[in-house]
This record gives structure tokens, sequence and C-alpha cells, in this order.
């Protein structure tokens, strides 16, 4: 799973780098732009390995798109898009090691402000050194090769010259594999940056061949969405293999200028995790015990139903796709939560004095709210506004801000009731 969702994020890197410029006769290069940062990572877990301050080194290549006609490009203001390369020392090179990343990204302007630029990008990482219950018991940030990788940060150009902008940044950023293998506390770093945007002072300035900004009429649009997913995840560390998760969602909303889309939306989820623990007769649903009634129906008490509020930007192929959500049905994260949050490494056969996990506020928030940012890829450019799309998007999922599980999704697109406002 976790290979395939690497090959997946190369493609969408590649579509999202190659996106189409329209009647374009001034092509602007790549523009390179290497970043120097510094910060600190709080401990993920007790007993955390000491260390030193994380040091990262990136390079991001970007695809500035002000000469890009399509409508996204013009409603954004330019932004840049394009690829970020990095490397991080976590400041423990025998316990943390270090990761290589690379993600896709864009680049916006702030608060409409020349000299203030927002990144926001999503990847995958390898890192060196993982958990190892023999030999690195106390790194248990992650324990895979391949991670997640998620970055936010906002840039402030000090300095302008005419072969070089000199910025200093601020950001955070986050590495985990979604939830695949435990434990998975996860790096949260928080970083400062400087970073030099190398211009290409080779191309013709105030060119005849430049094209002008063009002006589009605001347009709205009606649309029905269909999307089935795959994915993955783990119960627990006494229940430490993947196991698979189906789900299915149906959405309806508007999309406004070819660029900004929102909906409303309910999805269903079932989780073999939960059913073959209820189905399995372990522990906490044996007779007697809290929850033996979920024997009665072991399908229905490994399902999650939920009804959903959807954001996407649309980049013509590409969206970037964010969900909030609302359980409305998932019984079975009582058992994940029972087992979880209790005492460390609780095992498979759970006495009935052992410490589980309470009730408390944490567990009603986690348990009611759900989110999930990805990426989609649109087999046809949203910029035409077909009247029928598919889709393959990758996803992370969690439960408030925690990781549930991480899913592939093929997902069919209906559009209606163009309209165009003078």
């Amino acid at each position: 799973m976790t290979n395939k969702l690497t090959y997946l994020l190369l493609l969408f890197t590649y579509c999202l780098f190659a996106q189409e410029k329209e009647d374009i006769t001034n092509t602007q290069d790549i523009v390179i732009t290497p970043e120097v940062m510094l910060g600190y990572t709080p401990e993920p877990n007790s007993n955390f390995p000491e260390r030193n301050p994380q040091t990262q080194f990136g390079v991001s290549l970007g695809w500035n798109q002000q000469d890009n006609r399509q409508e996204w490009a013009q409603r954004l203001k330019g932004p840049r898009t394009g690829l970020y390369f990095g490397y991080t020392d976590f400041g423990a090179k025998d316990s943390l090691g270090g990761a290589f990343t690379i993600m896709p990204f864009i680049e916006f302007a702030a608060f409409k402000k020349e000299n203030l630029t927002v990144q926001v990008g999503t990847g995958v990482s390898y890192f060196t050194k993982k958990y190892d219950s023999l030999t690195n018991f106390n790194n248990q940030a992650v324990s895979t090769d391949l991670n997640w990788s998620f970055r936010v940060f906002m840039y402030y150009k000090f300095l302008k010259t005419e072969k070089i902008d000199w910025r200093l940044g601020g950001g955070y950023s986050h590495h985990s594999n979604g939830h695949t293998k435990l434990p998975n506390q996860g790096y949260n770093s928080f970083l400062f940056s400087v970073s030099a945007v190398l211009k290409n002072t080779t191309l013709p300035k105030n060119s005849e061949n430049e094209i002008p900004s063009k002006t589009f009429n605001n347009t709205s649009y009606s649309y029905f969405s269909l999307r089935s997913g795959y994915g993955e995840n783990v119960l627990a560390l006494s229940f430490n293999d993947k196991k698979d998760i189906y789900t299915f969602s149906g959405e309806y909303g508007k999309v406004f200028n070819n660029t900004w889309k929102l909906g409303v939306g309910m999805y269903y989820r079932y989780y073999e995790h939960y059913y073959d623990y209820i189905h399995g007769n372990f522990s906490l649903v044996q007779d007697g015990r809290e929850f033996e009634s979920f024997k009665e129906n072991p399908g229905w008490n490994a399902s999650n139903l939920g009804i959903s509020v959807n954001a996407e930007v649309l980049l013509n192929h590409i969206g970037i796709d964010l969900q909030l959500g609302v359980n409305l049905h998932k019984p079975g994260y009582k058992i994940d939560w029972r087992i979880n949050q209790g005492w460390d490494y609780t095992p498979v056969d759970i006495p009935e004095w052992w410490m589980v996990g309470e009730f408390d506020s944490k567990y009603k928030m986690k348990s009611l709210i759900s989110s999930r940012l990805g990426l989609k890829y649109y087999l046809l450019g949203t910029h035409t506004a077909p009247k029928n799309n598919l889709y393959l998007g990758i996803y992370i999922n969690a439960n408030l801000g925690q990781a549930d599980y991480t899913e592939l999704s093929l997902g069919y697109v209906h559009s209606f009731n163009f309209k165009e406002k003078k």
C-alpha cells in the first residue's frame, strides 16, 4: 500500500508540474529555490532520545503560473507549483537518523501582499532510522521506512536583487505513516528558514510576446459525485497487522469559477479490523464484558456512517481536497479507544483488571469528528467543466487530527446547471 502511494504521489507531482499553459509564447523556466531550516521537534513519546535541534536542507523546483491562461491560475493570481526535495537531520544520528522527502507543492500570495507567500505541500519521506523493539525502542515516532509528509510555510521576501530574492520563513512539518503500523507517534516540527529564489535573468523583460492577464466572468455549476475507496490500517500494537477498510460516499455541491468546490455528503466505511475483533470473540466482546452485544451484528458494529463538508481547490487536472465530517455511527471505535488509550502494550487477552482508555472529552471529540486530506487526479481537465469526469485520489484520514487510515479511491463526477454571472 505504501509503495502504491509513493508511485501515485510521483504521478500527481508530474501532473501538477506539467499543467497545460494555453497560448503561451514566453514560457518561464523552472525557478530553483535552495532553503536551509533550523527548528525544534517536541518529544512524541516519553523517554524519547536526546537530540540536537533539527536541521533541514531543501531545494524547490517551481514553475510560475502567472502566464498560465487557465482560469484557476488567473483566479489564484499566478501561484507557483512544483516539486520540493529535502533532507532532514533529526539531531540524533544513531537513533533518529534522517529523512529524504519528495513532495509536490503550491505557493501563493498571502493577504494580497507581494512580499508574503504561503507554501503548502504533501508527499512522502524515506527514513534512515525507525522504531525497533530491541535496538531503537525509545524512538516511537515512526515504524516504517516510508511515511506521509506534510508541510506549510510562510515566507517574507526581505531583499530583492537582480538575480536573487532572499526570504525568511517559518512553518510546520509533519511525518507519519497514516496508521499503517504502530507505534506511529509521528514527528511534528516547528522551523525557521532562510531561502533564495534564483531568478532566470536570461528571459527577456517587457517582451512584446508577454501575455496579459485574462478576464473571466464569474460562473457556477452544481455537481454530484460518487466515490469508492480502499484503505489499510492497524488496530493496536497487539494487532499490528494491516487490514482493509472499504469506503463509499456521495456528495452534492457547487463549483465556483472553475476553481473552488464546496459540497456536502455522506460516507460509509467498513473496518475489517473491527469485524475480525468482534467476530473472533476477543476479550472486550466476550460474554460478560463491556461490548458483548456487538456480536449480535458484527458487520454493522464494524461500520462507520457520517455526514461531511467538502472543500476543494481545482487546478485543472489536480484537486487539493479537504473534508470535515461528523460520525453518526462508529461503535467499533470504542474498542479501538479502550485498547489504545489505557496502559501501554495492552495484550491480546485483556484481563478485567487492566486499565483501559476512559471515555473522556478527548474521546468524545475524536469519535465524533473525522477529517481527510488528499490529492485528486481528474481524467478530464476541470477548466472545461466537463459534464462527466473520473478521478483517482490518495488520502490520509483522521479522527479529528489523529491518523486513522491511508486510502486510495476512484470517483465519478457529474456536473450540471452551468450558470454565468455577468
